[in-house]
């Protein structure tokens, strides 16, 4: 009877635990499938998005190689389309908001957070009636547009399709820039217009597409194409280059003139004296909202502007030191000038900077696998910036390749004024721009598996742009740097940037002037008159853009001291380099919690 009693008590214990583990494993089936199912509605949401968002803007579609869209464009600027983009925010905000947020990990909670995030600054910024201003000298729909259909862009001309595409794009080109017209010309009665001297800057743009012969046109490139390509037969060629002819005599060059009338005889005259954003309609807020979205940091002007100015100070103290090392005797004004002048520090034409760049390539990349284990696979190519768009573009810019590899990177290095490239910016640039900055980092994220689309090819420009000035930082760690004037233009490019906190700030936050901040930037650097005024236009038509720059290097530098202290000998800088490269641009907050996460799993 004992026997059967404790034989029976064992059975029932061993059954309660038969029971309890079935129990725990049912229970963490169900967190499973909640997960999976949280999870799958998350990426659908996000591929969801990312179609929306193409269809609105679909010449995005192009570059990122949905060949669908080459024959759309965006459409007009109207109240209506405006309510239809603030509609497509708030619709996936609701979404976003939606997701069980406890149900997720890794790099579904990584995505979901940055999408909130991104989708409530962006319904904020339509608090401010931007499409009145909607281009300007540095960024606009008439010259993007123009290098697009060029032939050497994303738009593909490789067979009648894809010319018959472009065709039809450019329908939807000449509408869409009456409505420009329109929606500037409201503007005015607002009080939203551009300063005259930034106008001044656009008209050159516009003339250069106004011909009377088509030959005359960069939209002839893809014509001339016509003549290597084998996919096309002969009667078509004559059939497309009829249809060009035709399309820029009577569609293209009618719509940059229509446009460069309306510049000229009206909207000039409307140009305000002032500079600064916060001289607009709630002017002051826009730029609050500008510093968040550029820096993603919670940054104020003052701060920043003091920041600056600090950056300014120290930069030029090492200058100093470079200033005695090569043996120059005169003060630092006077090294200035000689850095300025002297011919040993300028190339004599387009081609010896292109080939100066392509050589430095090859010997940067030898250099890498000292700091990196992640490369991309995508190469990139050195071009000199087209003569259409050359006279007002920044010194160099870098393009992300085709995410099929069809196209590769490419840095385009501005010969329009050659004493704006001196010799002894060689190495930064070319880092900044190149490998391992732009190209590295962008090229990385678009061929990260798994990533959503927003996130493959989104970006922050704080991201991109102090990833890149870091880069610049670990020169001299890849041994680069041992010419002193190679150094110097690195302490050269890095005043650039200190410079931008304190002139980006003055124009926008304290009434700074035109020529006040040209002079600030004369002062304090060896830069050319001419590049000093493109600068200085730049940071007044794109308000806070060039506060990302040294934003982001410091925060990044930051979580690497921090990263460091922390790990001493278990610190591996080709790791930390893989941490902050592998799950593509991030917001800097986000960034440094990912870091600090990594940092405590070593």
């Amino acid at each position: 009877m004992k026997k059967s009693l404790i034989a029976f008590t064992l059975i029932a214990a061993i059954t309660g635990c038969t029971s309890a583990t079935d129990e725990a494993n049912k229970s963490e089936t169900k967190v499973a499938v909640a997960q999976q199912q949280e999870s799958e509605k998350l990426a659908l949401l996000f591929e969801n998005y990312f179609n929306d968002s193409i269809d609105l803007s679909p010449i995005s579609g192009t570059y990122v190689g949905l060949n669908e869209y080459n024959n759309k464009f965006s459409a007009p600027i109207s109240a209506q389309s405006i309510n239809n983009e603030l509609e497509h925010e708030q619709t996936y905000l609701k979404q976003i908001e939606a997701i069980d947020k406890s149900k997720l990990e890794g790099q579904d909670l990584l995505s979901y957070e940055i999408f909130l995030r991104d989708r409530k600054l962006d319904i904020k910024g339509f608090e401010f009636n931007s499409h009145f201003m909607p281009l300007n000298q540095m960024y606009g729909i008439h010259n993007s547009f123009a290098t697009l259909g060029s032939g050497k862009s994303a738009q593909p001309f490789n067979t009648v399709k894809d010319y018959q595409d472009f065709i039809e794009r450019s329908q939807g080109f000449a509408l869409y820039m009456d409505s420009v017209i329109i929606s500037m010309r409201e503007g005015v009665n607002k009080g939203y217009v551009l300063p005259a001297a930034i106008i001044e800057k656009i008209l050159p743009q516009l003339a250069v597409h106004i011909v009377k012969d088509a030959k005359d046109s960069v939209f002839f490139g893809p014509v001339a194409m016509l003549a290597n390509n084998e996919q096309i037969s002969p009667s078509e060629k004559v059939k497309i280059t009829s249809q060009y002819e035709d399309l820029i005599l009577n569609t293209l060059s009618p719509s940059y003139a229509k446009f460069h009338d309306f510049i000229l005889n009206e909207y000039l005259a409307s140009g305000r004296a002032t500079v600064g954003l916060s001289e607009l309609p709630n002017g002051k807020a826009w730029y609050e909202y500008q510093i968040e979205k550029n820096t993603t940091l919670p940054l104020t002007a003052e701060e920043i502007h003091k920041f600056g100015q600090q950056e300014v100070a120290r930069i030029l103290a090492e200058m100093k030191q470079v200033k005695q090392q090569v043996g120059f005797s005169g003060d630092l004004k006077a090294f200035f000038k000689f850095l300025q002048e002297d011919p040993q520090f300028y190339w004599k034409n387009e081609a010896e900077v292109v080939k100066a760049y392509t050589d430095v390539k090859n010997d940067i990349n030898s250099r890498l696998p000292a700091l990196f284990e992640v490369f991309p696979r995508a190469d990139y190519e050195v071009r000199a910036v087209e003569a259409f768009r050359a006279a007002s573009s920044a010194g160099a810019s870098y393009q992300s390749p085709a995410p099929d590899g069809s196209r590769p990177g490419i840095f385009y290095i501005n010969t329009h004024n050659l004493k704006a490239q001196p010799k002894f910016i060689l190495e930064t640039l070319s880092i900044h721009e190149a490998s391992p900055g732009h190209h590295f980092q962008i090229s990385i994220q678009q061929e990260v598996q798994g990533l959503p689309m927003f996130r493959k090819f989104g970006g922050y420009t704080v991201f991109a742009e102090g990833w890149a000035l870091y880069a610049e930082s670990l020169g001299k760690e890849m041994g680069m740097f041992s010419d002193p004037y190679q150094w110097y233009g690195r302490l050269s490019d890095e005043q650039l940037r200190a410079m931008r906190l304190v002139v980006d700030t003055g124009l926008h936050a304290f009434g700074w002037s035109r020529e006040q901040a040209i002079q600030f930037m004369v002062d304090n650097s060896s830069l050319a008159l001419s590049d000093i005024t493109a600068e200085v236009e730049r940071y007044i038509s794109i308000p806070g853009q060039a506060l990302a720059y040294k934003t982001g290097q410091r925060a990044i530098r930051e979580m690497r001291n921090n990263a460091e202290a922390q790990l001493g000998d278990k610190f591996d800088i080709k790791k930390f380099h893989t941490q902050v490269l592998i799950d593509g641009a991030l917001p800097m907050p986000i960034l440094a919690k990912k870091i600090q996460a990594w940092a405590d799993n070593q």
